[in-house]
């Protein structure tokens, strides 16, 4: 299975922690965004969006990290326990995916990435982070997973983006649920060395812009 990514890409670890889960192996194939790869014509004829991670799996083309993330456990799952078929059980984890990719992500992305374009912090949009920790603080009070008693997709996805950012700043520390849940999920997720790998590459760019 062919995977177009980026080494810093937070999407990026997600999968390849899944792919461990799983026993997946990828043909990894690297995309330079700050080269413009993604928008040469043969990604292009791949990906309309051009947007990376993307999959081809035996010429079935995917886009999107957290449709990726199900897709591969729907197809590839020896049973339904990351992404459990009841409708209750899966609408929370969705739901948590959702909000991983349309608030948690946005808002992080809005107020860390400018670093990388030796652009100051902007203590307002710190605001946005602060409440969608907190919404994410609130959706971990008392329980040790994102949804359900066991590490799931949601766990995955979530994990990998707060991995990520806190490469690049961001401090959890004073979010108790936030922070006991992180500690857990990083030793009882499959390949978690590929998480710290992605957010790793993260600093050493940062590092090396300043």
């Amino acid at each position: 299975m062919d995977l177009y990514y980026s080494p810093y890409s937070a999407s990026t670890g997600a999968l390849l922690l899944l792919g461990k889960a799983l026993g997946l192996e990828f043909n990894k194939i690297e995309v330079s965004v700050a080269a413009k790869e993604h928008l040469k014509p043969e990604f292009v004829k791949i990906n309309p969006q051009h947007t990376i991670p993307t999959i081809v799996d035996n010429g079935y083309v995917l886009w999107e990290s957290r449709a990726i993330l199900t897709y591969l456990i729907e197809q590839y799952g020896k049973d339904d326990s990351l992404y459990p078929k009841d409708p209750k059980k899966r609408g929370v984890i969705n739901q948590r995916l959702y909000f991983d990719v349309a608030a948690l992500y946005p808002a992080l992305a809005d107020y860390y990435h400018p670093q990388f374009y030796k652009k100051p912090l902007d203590p307002e949009l710190f605001k946005k982070v602060e409440e969608v920790l907190n919404f994410l603080e609130s959706f971990l009070d008392g329980k040790k997973y994102l949804a359900g008693d066991s590490l799931s997709v949601a766990d995955i996805s979530i994990l990998s983006t707060i991995a990520s950012f806190q490469g690049i700043g961001l401090d959890i520390g004073k979010y108790k649920n936030i922070a006991r849940w992180y500690e857990n999920g990083s030793k009882v997720a499959p390949g978690w060395d590929e998480v710290e790998k992605s957010a790793a590459a993260l600093k050493a760019i940062l590092k090396s812009l300043q």
